[in-house]
């Protein structure tokens, strides 16, 4: 949700205050175009950190009633401007997507939320407190990770990471701590229904597998705001379906914020309340039906962007891609195996179905 905006508020990165245009309640910024920093990960990392005695009750959200606060934030890599002007406000229980192409900063405002990157200028608040690494307020399901086959790590092994991966020395309990840890663990693991999943090798989990077990990680602390950075990349359509409605379960039962990074929004549609699209330097953030529109993004790209519905989807073409058989559908970025399938020869006549 924006907040303290006007309907249709543009900005441009060193220009001062943002000159207010007429137009829907979308909000619209311009920044420059930067690279976009990736989020280092690996087994041993733990992303959530609690103790193994029952967590505290966490605060509800700041006095306003919101869960994420970017006010007139900007972020910047040396001389690049990634995004600025942006006010952002994310309550309990609301979904938000980000989308954008590669390089956008969706990924680099994850980091920002998780403490890992500051901001050159505005603020961010989590709970109605400055962010800072390592808080149990936040989880976090990170970009699927090749794990070595040979690496002896189990599923229950890698949730436990999200427990008590935080202390130092050797991870071993014993007694009543030691079963309340594993019930922990076990608790987590069926949350998320990979209960019959514990014992089994990381290296052998599907792609849908794997990304239940890291939802389960990223619960450990019973987050007020979880963030997803593309937790739908390289699954096919039915694992995606998996894995965006278990996050949304988990969001409607536990009232939890979500900020789910993604280039396939067609999975996500249905759940999300807003959408935070970045192209190109510029930002839009608005309900889908006010982003997810030619005219808008048009304005965003600054040429012609046609989106088309086909078949229950929503597809975005430039104008310029019409010619090749409008075939610029959000996981066109996903590989493909070699031997998967030939897409074939595109007719640029053949649109029947399509629908703008």
């Amino acid at each position: 949700m924006t907040r303290g905006l006007p309907a249709g508020r543009s900005g441009v990165a060193g220009t001062g205050p943002a000159a207010g245009t007429a137009g829907a309640a979308t909000t619209v910024g311009v920044a420059g175009t930067a690279g976009e920093l990736g989020t280092a990960e690996m087994v041993g990392t733990p992303l959530a950190t609690v103790d193994t005695d029952p967590v505290p009750a966490q605060p509800s959200a700041s006095p306003r009633g919101a869960v994420v606060e970017l006010a007139d934030a900007e972020l910047t890599y040396g001389a690049r401007v990634l995004w600025t002007h942006l006010d952002l406000s994310i309550r309990r229980g609301e979904f938000v997507a980000v989308l954008g192409a590669n390089g956008s900063g969706k990924t680099s405002l994850l980091r920002v939320l998780l403490g890992q990157q500051p901001l050159r200028h505005g603020s961010a608040r989590i709970a109605g407190a400055p962010v800072r690494r390592g808080s149990g307020l936040v989880g976090y399901v990170p970009q699927r990770v090749a794990i070595d086959a040979a690496a002896a790590v189990r599923v229950r092994d890698l949730v436990r990471l999200g427990v008590d991966g935080h202390r130092w020395g050797p991870p071993f309990t014993v007694g009543a701590a030691r079963r309340r840890l594993r019930d922990t663990v076990d608790r987590l693991l069926a949350d998320v229904g990979a209960a019959h999943l514990a014992d089994v090798p990381v290296a052998q989990l599907s792609g849908g597998e794997l990304q239940r077990v890291r939802v389960a990680q990223a619960l450990a602390t019973d987050p007020l705001l979880l963030l997803c950075d593309e937790p739908l990349a390289a699954l096919d359509p039915a694992h995606q379906q998996e894995v965006a409605a278990l996050i949304d379960r988990r969001r409607r039962d536990r009232d939890t914020a979500v900020l789910f990074v993604t280039h396939e929004v067609n999975a996500v549609i249905d759940y999300v309340d807003q959408v935070l699209y970045l192209a190109e330097g510029r930002w839009a953030l608005g309900p889908p039906s006010e982003v997810m529109t030619s005219e808008r993004l048009s304005e965003l790209y600054q040429a012609p962007v046609d989106v088309i519905q086909a078949h229950g989807r929503l597809v975005v073409v430039a104008a310029s891609d019409m010619a090749a058989g409008l075939h610029q559908s959000w996981d066109d970025h996903l590989p493909h195996p070699p031997d998967a399938h030939d897409h074939g020869r595109h007719d640029p006549l053949a649109t029947q179905g399509w629908r703008r």
